[in-house]
C-alpha cells in the first residue's frame, strides 16, 4: 500500500478514479489544489489542502503532479528532494535541459519518476505488443497516425492554455504526444523527423494543426496528422508489418480500449489467432498505468519520458528550420533549452 498526494484536481480527478479502482495498492491521502472548492468536489472525504509545502512535509510515498506543463519540472524536483516518488502528467518536461535537471535529481535522491502515458494500457496495445514479441510482426514497413480532435474557444478559457508561457506548446505537445509515444513503443526509436505546423483553428499562440513525418531507426516510415479543428474527437493508428497490419479503432483517448483489427499478410490468420489467445491485457488507461507501477511490470520510465520530450523538440526544430532533424539531438542543439518563443 502506497500513500499518494494528488497535486491538481483537473486531470487529477481521472487519476483519482484509477487509484480508487486499485485499493490494494494505493491510498490517496490528500488532494492539493489552489482552488479548494474544485478539489473538495472530487475528494469524497479525502483531506484537501491548498499548500504544496504541507504535502511535501507529509508522510505520503508518491506525489502525483497534475498541474499545467510549466509547473511540472519544478514540482517534480521539489517532490524528489522531499524523498517522494513522482507520477507526472505529460509533458514530463518542456526542454531537454530540464530533463537533464530532473534526471540528475532522480539519480541523486534514488527516487522514481513515472511519466503518464496511459494510452499504452489496454487490450489493443497488448495484442500488438504480444504479436511483436512472439516474432510474428517481422519487418515494420510504414504507419499512419491521426489525432483529429475538436477544441473550441471555450477550451482556452483557462488562461494558461494556448500560450507558450503556460501550455508550453500546442497539438504536438499536449495532444498527439500520446500517439507518438505509442509509435515509439511499437516501432522502436525515431531516427529523423520532418514537420509542418500551423495555427488555423483558434486565436491562440501555439500550433493547432500538424503534418509530420518520421523515419524510424528500423527504416519504417510513419506519417502523423494532428488537428484541433475536427468536427469531433477521433484517433487512429495503423501499422504495417511484414507479418500483418494492425489498426486501432477511433476512440480518441483510449486507443487500447478495444481489440485492434489484425489483418494477416506474411503470417496466417491461424498463427495470429493462436498467439492472441495468450494475451493477458492490463486494465485500461490510468488504471493499467498505475497497476504497472504497483507491480513494477512494464511501468513507464523516466527515460521514455525523455524520448517524448526529445521528439517534440525535434519536431519544433524541423518545422522552424524547414528541414529534417536527426535524432538523438546533441546538447549543442539550438532548442536544447526549449522551443518556447
Amino acid at each position: 500500500m502506497r500513500r499518494v498526494a494528488i497535486i491538481g484536481a483537473g486531470i487529477g480527478r481521472e487519476h483519482l478514479t484509477a487509484y480508487r479502482a486499485l485499493p490494494e495498492h494505493f491510498e490517496v491521502a490528500v488532494i492539493c489544489d489552489l482552488d479548494r472548492a474544485r478539489a473538495t468536489e472530487i475528494a469524497a472525504g479525502i483531506p484537501v489542502v491548498t499548500d504544496l509545502a504541507t504535502v511535501l512535509a507529509s508522510d505520503v510515498d508518491i506525489i502525483d503532479v497534475c498541474l499545467p506543463p510549466h509547473l511540472h519540472v519544478s514540482t517534480a524536483i521539489a517532490a524528489l528532494e522531499a524523498g517522494k516518488d513522482v507520477i507526472c502528467e505529460k509533458p514530463i518536461a518542456t526542454s531537454l535541459s530540464d530533463m537533464d535537471r530532473l534526471e540528475a535529481v532522480a539519480s541523486k535522491t534514488a527516487r522514481r519518476v513515472y511519466p503518464v502515458f496511459q494510452y499504452r494500457f489496454g487490450v489493443g496495445v497488448a495484442q500488438v505488443l504480444h504479436l511483436i514479441r512472439a516474432g510474428l510482426a517481422g519487418t515494420a514497413f510504414a504507419g499512419s497516425i491521426e489525432t483529429h480532435w475538436r477544441r473550441d474557444a471555450d477550451y482556452y478559457d483557462a488562461p494558461w492554455r494556448g500560450t507558450w508561457a503556460g501550455e508550453q506548446g500546442g497539438v504536438i505537445l499536449g495532444h498527439a504526444i500520446h500517439a507518438h509515444d505509442l509509435m515509439c513503443l511499437l516501432l522502436g526509436p525515431v531516427a529523423q523527423v520532418s514537420a509542418q505546423l500551423a495555427t488555423r483553428v483558434n486565436d491562440i499562440e501555439t500550433e493547432d494543426c500538424a503534418a509530420l513525418g518520421f523515419t524510424m531507426e528500423s527504416g519504417a516510415l510513419v506519417t502523423s496528422s494532428a488537428t484541433l479543428g475536427a468536427g469531433d474527437d477521433t484517433s487512429r493508428i495503423r501499422l504495417m508489418f511484414d507479418g500483418f497490419t494492425a489498426e486501432s479503432g477511433l476512440s480518441p483517448y483510449a486507443p487500447a480500449a478495444a481489440q485492434w483489427t489484425i489483418t494477416p499478410r506474411g503470417c496466417s490468420a491461424e498463427e495470429i489467432n493462436a498467439a492472441l489467445k495468450d494475451v493477458v491485457a492490463p486494465p485500461l488507461g490510468f488504471e493499467g498505468f498505475l497497476q504497472a507501477i504497483a507491480l513494477d511490470l512494464d511501468a513507464v520510465t523516466l527515460a521514455q519520458g525523455r524520448t517524448s520530450v526529445e521528439l517534440v523538440t525535434a519536431l519544433y526544430a524541423a518545422a522552424r528550420a524547414g528541414a529534417p532533424q536527426r535524432l538523438p539531438l546533441p546538447r549543442t542543439h539550438a532548442l536544447y533549452d526549449g522551443w518556447q518563443r
